[in-house]
């Protein structure tokens, strides 16, 4: 494909000459002949001398630069539709397969892959170009949308609603059974709750390998559209999680509590239960959420607080040491 169809498709210009003919996509250091690289981050600009590439992708013009360039308002987002372009995902023929085990009451749409090993319990309903790979159990009375892809060994228990155009990776476990138990002093005993709510995953959404979903205990646990969640991920019940939001990896997300949207939950993050966080909200990597958050902003540590004043509190944490021995010398001087 040349450069001049890509940067149309793209709704991107060119700088330089639009008929290079572009075979596939690579890394900026290892890039060959035929293919475009992209640069989004600073730190690579050492290698743009060294590159072998024919073009390359970029969100400002660089200068004194001999290849053509593709430039774009938002590089990263072209950047992952030039893959989609040269790389289409490759999914296998629709078709039952033998060792599959449909129960009586499914309803099973049109072009659907159902691999070996997956079993599809009664009363449930998948709509049309669905992908469910070997080794996936689907339970009771569940619900999955139009070109929803599942993945290896996906646990899906009952009543579960899936919307369209989801993928689900290996391993996540969605509808389990929230962490919910009542402690008897009179017996001296613990009493399980029982868990009779559900799980809903709008449209839009996908949920990263081995993340765990629990069901709500009376009502639903519900991720709204667009939401991408990491692998490692967990999420307790009757959570509820606004539209288009990350949620990054091993983030525990206690039982109740509700999220916004456009919210982003870094690696590590931990949130209590029973609490919100509002929309276009971002909190850094291993903080604690012991309250709720409403102002949007970024917010940082434990417990979590508004990004400037972290970043103070942490700067006389980081000069204790200093001043502790200042202390000392002082001390000992009197």
């Amino acid at each position: 494909m040349k450069l001049g169809e890509l940067a149309e498709l793209l709704e991107c210009s060119v700088v330089g000459n639009p008929e290079v003919e572009i075979k596939g996509v690579a890394e900026i250091h290892c890039a060959k002949e035929g293919e475009i690289t992209f640069l989004t981050n600073p730190k690579y600009r050492k290698f743009l001398k060294e590159t072998k590439a024919s073009a390359i992708l970029t969100g400002t013009p660089l200068k004194d630069l001999k290849i053509p360039q593709l430039i774009c308002d938002e590089p990263y987002v072209a950047f992952a539709k030039l893959l989609e372009i040269f790389y289409p995902e490759e999914l296998p023929e629709p078709g039952i397969c033998l060792d599959a085990r449909i129960e009586e009451g499914v309803e099973l749409g049109e072009n659907c892959y159902v691999g070996n090993g997956v079993h599809i319990s009664r009363g449930t309903k998948i709509g049309n170009n669905v992908y469910i790979f070997p080794g996936t159990y689907i339970g009771r009375n569940c619900e999955i949308g139009d070109n929803t892809v599942i993945f290896p060994n996906v646990s899906i228990y009952d009543r579960v609603k899936i919307g369209k155009f989801v993928r689900i990776h290996s391993g996540a476990v969605i509808g389990s059974d929230g962490f919910g138990y009542a402690f008897s002093k009179k017996e001296m005993k613990i009493h399980k709750i029982p868990q009779v709510g559900g799980v809903v995953v709008e449209d839009f959404v996908e949920i990263g390998a081995n993340t765990t979903i629990d069901r709500g205990t009376l009502g639903d646990t519900v991720i709204g559209e667009g939401t991408k969640i990491d692998n490692l991920v967990q999420i307790g019940h009757n959570v509820k999680i606004g539209k288009y939001c990350f949620i990054v990896s091993q983030v525990g997300i206690s039982g109740s509590t509700k999220i916004g949207d456009f919210v982003t939950l870094a690696g590590k993050v931990g949130v209590a239960g029973h609490i919100e966080i509002g929309s276009n909200i971002t909190v850094a990597a291993k903080s604690g959420v012991t309250k709720s958050l409403k102002e949007p902003g970024t917010y940082a540590g434990f417990p979590a607080k508004p990004y400037r004043e972290w970043k103070k509190i942490q700067a006389l944490v980081d000069r204790l040491p200093k001043l502790y021995e200042k202390i000392k010398r002082l001390t000992k001087g009197g």
